[in-house]
């Protein structure tokens, strides 16, 4: 199987894992964590329920919350493009898979396996001189197209790195803003 096919079937793949990570049941249990709004009543007879501000506080995180989007601009694509292409190069597989859950859930609905399993053979099919260049790529914004404010293209000539990737062993993707970050959905 080519590189490309696999590569594409991972990123499908990957997108099933994240889309059942954050199905109906996560987001239940996110919005039970969340404590209590403040009675807007003026009775001065309730006790305030404003929680203390540990018991607000989670752990930090480094992606974007519903309180705190990930920029929706071609910078803020790319950035997170970036993301994906060093955690490819890491064998980072929670991070591949979350970036490219959209993509990946096509693929595993197509009868791909799951994004782990599958990126985990797509880890084996980059050469160790492409993973080390995957570390440190950037992307050039002058070969970005932003096909609309929430949809942008990452053609494979617009990876930077020391080695030299095609469409058959890397490819292009699209990256689409949802839910407040950039996602793989194609």
């Amino acid at each position: 199987m080519r590189a490309r096919t696999m590569m594409s079937v991972a990123v499908s793949a990957s997108v099933v894992l994240v889309a059942c990570a954050c199905g109906p049941d996560k987001a239940k249990e996110d919005t039970d964590a969340k404590p209590p709004r403040p009675s807007t009543s003026t009775r001065t007879d309730e006790p305030s329920v404003t929680p203390s501000a540990s018991a607000r506080t989670k752990k930090p995180s480094a992606k974007p919350t519903g309180d705190q989007p990930a920029p929706r601009t071609k910078e803020g694509a790319i950035q997170r493009y970036e993301q994906y292409l060093h955690a490819l190069g890491r064998e980072d597989i929670d991070t591949v898979c979350e970036v490219a859950a959209p993509a990946a859930k096509k693929a595993q609905d197509e009868g791909v396996g799951p994004c782990t399993s599958t990126y985990a053979t797509v880890f084996k099919m980059i050469s160790p001189a492409q993973k080390n260049a995957l570390k440190t790529a950037t992307v050039d914004p002058q070969r970005v197209a932003v096909r609309t404010p929430d949809k942008i293209e990452m053609p494979v000539a617009a990876v930077k790195s020391s080695a030299t990737f095609t469409e058959s062993d890397l490819g292009s993707y699209t990256l689409e803003y949802l839910k407040n970050n950039w996602y793989i959905t194609d």
